[in-house]
């Protein structure tokens, strides 16, 4: 290593403070957020003293303010964005002798019939709130049979579902165990 002289390099940086680096080679210049949405200076071949030109702010104003959502809304930019593509129509053209075309799901299983116990306890579990709130809305006295109909409805269509539920799988008695094949 070769030895440094450490004022000498301290004494670099404090000369240097304040002083703003060169640019590394190939660096664009600065360009403010408005001139963003703009053509690059080289590429459109005008030089930077045509930026301050009218046709320039009529240009900008044609697609809207840069980075409000009006000027990514589908249609309305004068460039097309990713929200204007639309994808083509399929056709039965598209499909070659390996594809097999369109899915189908089979037609699912019917549902099993609900005996009327069910029937009847759905009723009660649904029936006795509804029952109780348009007592209330409608301003009807509030007795004690309506008070019973409702409330031991609900209780009771509620215990008869419970009680009438399949006890399902008995065999998984431990269910940490994972994965079984």
């Amino acid at each position: 290593m070769l030895p440094t002289d450490e004022d000498a390099v301290w004494e670099q940086i404090v000369a240097g403070y304040g002083a703003e680096p060169p640019d590394p080679p190939g660096a664009r210049p600065f360009r403010s957020i408005e001139d963003l949405a703009l053509p690059d200076p080289e590429q459109s071949g005008r030089d930077e003293t045509s930026a301050d030109e009218p046709d320039d702010a009529a240009g900008r104003s044609a697609k809207g303010p840069l980075g409000s959502s009006v000027s990514f809304a589908p249609g309305v930019a004068a460039t097309p964005g990713p929200r204007d593509y639309t994808a083509r129509e399929a056709s039965d053209d598209d499909l070659d002798e390996d594809d097999e075309g369109h899915f189908v799901p089979p037609e699912p299983p019917p549902l099993p019939e609900a005996d009327v116990t069910s029937r009847f306890a759905w009723l009660a579990v649904v029936g006795g709130p509804v029952l109780l709130l348009v007592s209330v809305l409608l301003g009807w006295d509030m007795t004690w049979w309506l008070a019973t109909l409702c409330i031991g409805g609900f209780l009771g269509g509620f215990a008869t579902l419970v009680a009438r539920m399949q006890p399902g799988d008995d065999e998984d008695d431990d269910p940490g165990r994972g994965a079984v094949v």
